[in-house]
This record gives structure tokens, sequence and C-alpha cells, in this order.
């Protein structure tokens, strides 16, 4: 049995400024962030999960997410770098804040936060989720074939609306109901397994955060 524990990226400028991201935008992360990081690490020493590897996004938010988590959890770990882990390529929603673009493209931005399969033909010249889904789980179902042992663990670091679909995909869920567990929070944990080499998974824990200790605000969550 295979165990994918996937991170979202810890908190950067734009995600507190309310902008989109994307796969072509990037923002520092935020100091808080490397807190996080720790915090995160020292939930999975205390749960003594010991993995594998760790494979994360190219985006430098993401590529620094795995190089702190690696660090903390004092495993010599090596970190493969996979471009079919970016985030969402939003188009020209990219660097923008939500407010702008809910007040140019309200259709789209509507579509992409609660109806995904209308989100296929969209006016922002971004990628659909079909395409996102196609792309990520590829990765994962060769990372689940070169790992199919039953203590396998590998650490996914991406971002919040590409981690999202794709977990909601590998469980199974219709496309129209993608977002129905909403999003997912920076530095947050989702833990879904494979005992066939990912032909199915299993939820086993989804936007995990007590570990941050500390209230959450609108900004921490997409």
């Amino acid at each position: 049995m295979t165990k994918f524990f996937f991170v979202r990226h810890g908190k950067t400028e734009w995600n507190l400024e309310g902008r989109y991201q994307g796969a072509g935008g990037d923002s520092p992360l935020l100091p808080g962030s490397y807190q996080d990081f720790h915090s995160l690490a020292q939930f999975l020493k205390d749960h003594h999960v010991k993995f594998q590897a760790i494979y994360s996004s190219p985006l430098l938010r993401a590529q620094t997410t795995a190089v702190f988590l690696s660090e903390n959890l004092n495993q010599a770990l090596p970190i493969h770098i996979e471009p079919r882990l970016r985030e969402f390529d939003l188009g020209i929603m990219e660097g923008k804040t939500f407010k702008e673009v809910e007040t140019k493209y309200p259709e789209a931005v509507d579509d992409f936060r609660h109806h995904p399969d209308r989100f296929e033909r969209n006016r922002v010249h971004a990628e659909t989720f079909t395409q996102l889904i196609m792309r990520m789980r590829k990765i994962i179902l060769d990372i689940a074939q070169t790992y199919p042992n039953d203590d396998d663990n590998i650490l996914i670091v991406s971002h919040g609306a590409a981690l999202t679909a794709l977990m909601q995909a590998l469980l199974g869920t219709p496309l129209p109901d993608l977002r129905k567990h909403g999003g997912l929070t920076n530095t947050s944990l989702t833990v879904l397994q494979t005992e066939d080499q990912g032909h199915h998974f299993q939820k086993v824990l989804w936007n995990e955060t007590s570990y941050l200790g500390k209230k959450l605000g609108k900004t921490d969550t997409i």
C-alpha cells in the first residue's frame, strides 16, 4: 500500500494580497511560512512517518517548501522536481487580484470556483480542469508503480487549485463536483493511499492544519 502525502506550498505574498499566481506567477514565501514547515515536519515525525522520496512542482514557492520540509524532517530524501506538478495555468488571471478578475470575468471565476465542468471552455485562456488532471494524474500513477511496497510513503509538494482537482479526480469524484470539499490551506496535509498501484485511491486525511496552531484567515485557503 503506497501512501501519498500531499502538501500545499507555504503562504506567499500574493496569497496574502489575494492574487492569482497560477503556473506563470510566483511570489516570495511569507516569513511565517518557515515556522509552518517546522510544525508540519514535527507533526509527521510525531506520527513516525518515514518517506522514500519527495516530488515537487518546479515553481519556487513549492521547491522552497519541499527543501525546508526535508531539512526539518531530518531524513536524507531525494527531491525530484517534476514539471507536471506545477500549478494550474490560469492564463490572463495570473498576477491579478481576485477582485479584478471577478469584476472583469465574473462567469469564468464562478465556473472556476464552483462549476469545474463549465470551466472547460473559458474566456481567460486558462488550462482546463481536464487538461490539468490528465498531466498530473500520470505522474502520480508513475510514482505509485515505482513505489508499490506496503510501507512506501511519498511526499508531494504542489499547489492549491491543482492538488484539489487532482486528488478529487484520484478519488473518482465527477468533474462537476471537484470543488465540493472546498480548497486547500497553505502548508496543509492531505493523505491518500492506494493498494493497487494507483488504480484506486482512498482518502486517509483531508486538508489537515491542526499542527499550524493558529486561526486561519480567508487568504489561507483557495
